[in-house]
């Protein structure tokens, strides 16, 4: 379902979580070029001043841990009176993690701090910033706002070692569709499916990367989503990436029965038993 995007005050509110590095990053300085505050969040209290620094009468930074519930529900109380925001005119949810899975040990831990992030992080934002966004909606003359979350292809189809991250943001896109469906009269929910993006947090693939982008063409894609009269309920770009995985998708019997053994890494091998845990390895796990 599409929904229009009417005009707004050309000076906006906005609020980017994984702020401090990547695509967040790029976001923040587009926007505040474009002359809009922006709320800046991200774990490194650090990055995130030198990032406003750059444009320090818009970029304001709102360190936190998108993970911590408790933080989160107080997250603008950190900031004087008079700089909290009473409006959100559109918030991205950027914060992201990546690991993967090397089997034959079945990490449950790794699962858990990436669902941790790229799922209940969201959940966090959201309910962080949905009474600002509902209060920019019933102001007269302010427009749709909305809220986007950055997801990836990867949920199109699965991947090897991509147990924890694709379905972490699996479970992200479902509970954004799904909150569609409650607020999408009042505020624009968005999915965006980038490909890779060349960031800090894909440095690390030791796999090729195809049609890979820099994190500023991909801030710049995504605004100009955003940035449409009617609001697409998801986009992806690049779009050769978004169909040959969409082509993957349809035709499962090929993906998983000729291509996905060949990319598999190892055979399946069975796992050794773990010794019991100590008494240090027990405090340290919690």
């Amino acid at each position: 379902m599409h929904t229009v995007n009417t005009p707004t005050p050309a000076r906006r509110q906005y609020w980017l979580t994984g702020a401090s590095s990547g695509i967040g990053r790029e976001l923040a300085l587009q926007l505040a070029a474009r002359g809009h505050i922006v709320y800046l969040s991200a774990r490194s209290a650090a990055a995130l001043q030198a990032l406003a620094a750059e444009a320090p009468e818009q970029l304001i930074p709102l360190p936190c841990d998108v993970s911590d519930d408790a933080q989160m529900s107080r997250v603008f109380e950190q900031l004087p009176a008079p700089q909290r925001p009473q409006w959100l005119d559109g918030v991205i949810a950027g914060a992201g993690v990546c690991e993967y899975v090397d089997l034959p040990v079945l990490d449950t831990a790794t699962c858990r701090r990436v669902a941790d992030v790229n799922y209940f992080g969201v959940v966090n934002a959201c309910a962080a910033a949905l009474p600002l966004l509902q209060r920019a909606a019933e102001a007269p003359g302010r427009g749709r706002p909305f809220l986007a979350g950055l997801c990836s292809m990867s949920v199109y189809t699965a991947f090897p070692r991509a147990e924890a991250y694709g379905a972490a943001k699996a479970a992200m896109a479902y509970f954004l569709d799904s909150l569609r469906c409650d607020i999408g009269r009042q505020v624009d929910v968005c999915l965006v499916y980038p490909g890779f993006v060349a960031t800090p947090m894909t440095a690390p693939n030791d796999f090729p990367m195809p049609f890979c982008l820099h994190a500023e063409d991909a801030a710049r894609r995504v605004l100009a989503g955003l940035d449409r009269p009617r609001r697409p309920r998801a986009f992806a770009f690049p779009w050769q990436l978004h169909w040959i995985l969409k082509l993957a998708a349809a035709l499962p019997g090929l993906w998983y029965g000729v291509i996905m053994p060949r990319m598999r890494r190892t055979p399946m091998a069975v796992a050794a038993t773990p010794a019991p845990p100590t008494p240090d390895s027990k405090e340290a796990s919690r």
